[in-house]
């Protein structure tokens, strides 16, 4: 008879990991460490391998632990999409999200897909604009939550990944090293445009202005026909593109987070269920 697996000792186990130690896993789920240590200990004798081995004063998966944290975080994600599902499957309405476009084909689809996997009668409307334009439609309540780069106090919000931002340009691009850099920007509020600019101005790299864009619809056109150099996050990076860095004589870029936000004073108890079932997904 094949044993079964505890989705308690699961969870300490991803806990474990995600704070690379025991006691930041006892203090998320508040436990103490040794409570933590029976769990992982629990968790060895079900499955029946070691999960960890200790490396110096450090504890590392070993490829057991690896191919076990793998199918945890699936099982955890579909018992609590389940459990969920039986109490928001009533809830109807509309739901209005914006999302730049840089990410509206890879951060933006697992989202969608839990909201309407939890809650299948909730209408998603999703209006796919600029970072600084759907922040303003999100405090005038055009929308009802926003993904964003953007940084705002007066909402309330928490982070959904961090991704590098690359310098890119066409596959069949030239890049010539001493040349004024042609750069391919996107018009005011940008936080692309300043990132680059400060770059170079902080290398001391001569620049020049190839090509302005209102949108990242244009600005992947300009760099597709090889008109210049832009810098976006890792998102936009296509088959037909390559990355230049620091080898090629460019300076690296400070990364972006992508936020979700919503407004913290909404009366929308739709929006605020599906903000607390994005944040919950994420194990937050």
């Amino acid at each position: 008879m094949s044993a079964t697996l505890d989705l308690e000792l699961l969870r300490t186990f991803v806990a474990v990991v995600d704070h690379h130690s025991f006691a930041g896993a006892g203090a998320q789920l508040s436990r103490t460490q040794s409570s933590v240590t029976q769990h992982m200990q629990r968790l060895e004798q079900q499955a029946g391998v070691s999960l960890f081995q200790k490396q110096g004063r450090q504890k590392h998966l070993t490829e057991a632990g690896r191919q076990l944290l793998r199918h945890a975080r699936q099982m955890l994600s579909l018992n609590d999409e389940a459990l969920g599902s039986l109490h928001e499957s009533s809830l109807s309405g509309v739901l209005r999200i914006g999302s730049p476009h840089d990410i509206a084909d890879t951060i933006l689809p697992p989202i969608l897909s839990h909201i309407a996997r939890s809650a299948p009668k909730l209408r998603l409307e999703i209006d796919v604009g600029r970072s600084p334009f759907l922040m303003e439609d999100l405090h005038r309540g055009k929308v009802d939550m926003v993904i964003s780069t953007r940084e705002d106090s007066a909402l309330e919000g928490f982070a959904l990944r961090t991704s590098p931002v690359w310098w890119i340009c066409s596959a069949q691009y030239l890049h010539v090293p001493g040349e004024p850099i042609p750069l391919i920007l996107v018009d005011e509020p940008s936080i692309y445009r300043r990132y680059v600019i400060e770059a170079l101005e902080r290398a001391d790299i001569a620049w020049r202005q190839a090509y302005l864009a209102s949108n990242l619809i244009g600005i992947k056109a300009a760099t597709r026909a090889g008109l210049g150099v832009t810098a976006r996050s890792m998102e936009m990076l296509g088959p037909d593109m390559r990355v230049l860095g620091e080898a090629d004589g460019l300076p690296r870029l400070p990364d972006v987070t992508y936020h979700l936000w919503i407004r913290p004073n909404t009366v929308n108890p739709l929006t605020r269920r599906a903000y607390e079932l994005i944040r919950a997904s994420r194990g937050l």
